[in-house]
């Protein structure tokens, strides 16, 4: 039904994410925060339901570089970085992946908060050698990543506040192609380090801290990406294409 549909974008781009392992759908039942094990009741059902395995073909892997040696960090920090990003400075995420590079131009004045996150983050090399865990292709239209872990229950150990939600860029509660936006739990101010990239107009509801956009080659390669589809055939599922992120750097100008 429509109700449900509407239900299950919200799971979707959150935190609590589907684990997709063996081939067996399991419910994340770990939140962002690192001493969380409560979970959303509401989303559990859904969720299972709607990532149940199909056994679909795989389609071919477009990304042929092999991942840079290394392995995901596992440090975590007990509070938000200390503010040092400066609001007035420009700032830019490059995401080196094994499916091509990602450009992202921050918004440190509408999402200081989560900029100043993603600074710290990258320069602790908290992104290096993780996969972007999740592709969305039916309803809603992203690519989610930030998990060290790889599984969508992954985070830093802290979470941050929302951010950016009355941006102008959301029209009519549309996160445009081309967007980047803060996953949550589904509740205010439960954002970690898990993000999603848009790259196709996606309808949500307005509580997803949007705090980036793509450059135009970072959307060639997550239109690559998605071609290659997701390993469910639900429409909801680790991405044919193995994408994973062997360097995250944020700079600023």
């Amino acid at each position: 039904t429509r109700r449900k549909a509407r239900r299950r974008n919200v799971v979707i781009a959150s935190g609590l994410a589907v684990v997709l392992a063996a081939g067996v759908a399991a419910y994340a039942s770990t939140s962002l925060t690192d001493d969380s094990g409560k979970s959303n009741k509401s989303g559990k059902d859904e969720a299972v339901d709607q990532a149940a395995p199909t056994g679909a073909p795989k389609a071919a892997d477009p990304c042929k570089a092999k991942p840079a040696p290394g392995s995901p960090a596992t440090a975590t920090w007990k509070k938000e970085p200390d503010m040092s990003v400066d609001t007035s400075a420009a700032y830019a995420m490059k995401l080196d992946t094994t499916c091509g590079g990602i450009g992202i131009k921050l918004d440190a004045k509408n999402a200081p908060h989560t900029v100043n996150s993603f600074k710290f983050l990258a320069d602790k090399g908290f992104f290096d050698h993780t996969k972007c865990h999740r592709l969305t292709t039916s309803n809603i239209y992203v690519l989610q990543c930030g998990d060290p872990k790889g599984t969508g229950s992954g985070g830093p150990g802290y979470t941050l506040p929302d951010e950016n939600l009355k941006s102008p860029s959301l029209k009519g509660d549309v996160y445009p192609a081309g967007t980047v936006a803060m996953a949550n739990t589904g509740q205010p101010h439960t954002g970690g380090s898990q993000f999603f990239l848009v790259y196709q107009d996606s309808k949500l509801p307005p509580q997803y801290t949007p705090f980036g956009t793509i450059d135009a080659e970072g959307m060639k390669v997550l239109k690559k990406i998605a071609a290659a589809g997701e390993s469910s055939g639900q429409g909801d599922g680790a991405p044919n294409a193995t994408v994973v992120i062997d360097k995250a750097t944020v700079t600023s100008s």
